[in-house]
């Protein structure tokens, strides 16, 4: 039988990215949702889906234990920069219909290095 937090954790990874980041963006402090957090990061999301997750986790000693998931380590030392993630950023920014997740991408945005995006051809 499934814990409660399994089962929180996996209602979470079925919502759409946008609806995820909305939620995790509600949390207020003291909100003792870490292991669903760390589903979410431990997930094949987004970068900057995992990089929201990451930023709301109160034991950050959770966090440490990954210090070699390549993933994880990701999240806790670069910033979005690559073209896909800008496009993704920006994409998000212009069709999210809550206003959280909007400021949350746009306040991203003006912390990334400018990025050529790829031309038709793939190519930077």
């Amino acid at each position: 039988m499934a814990s409660k937090d399994q089962t929180v954790a996996g209602e979470w990874l079925g919502l759409s990215d946008e609806d995820l980041i909305h939620r995790i963006e509600g949390l207020e402090k003291g909100h003792g949702l870490d292991a669903q957090l760390m589903a979410v990061i431990g997930s094949d999301r987004h970068f900057f889906v995992r990089q929201v997750a990451a930023k709301r986790i109160e034991d950050h000693k959770l966090l440490h234990e990954h210090w070699a998931d390549r993933d994880i380590g990701q999240i806790l030392v670069r910033g979005v920069s690559r073209a896909e993630d800008v496009a993704y950023l920006e994409r998000l920014a212009k069709q999210t219909r809550f206003a959280d997740v909007r400021k949350v991408a746009e306040a991203q945005l003006k912390v990334t290095p400018q990025v050529r995006k790829p031309d038709a051809a793939g190519v930077e």
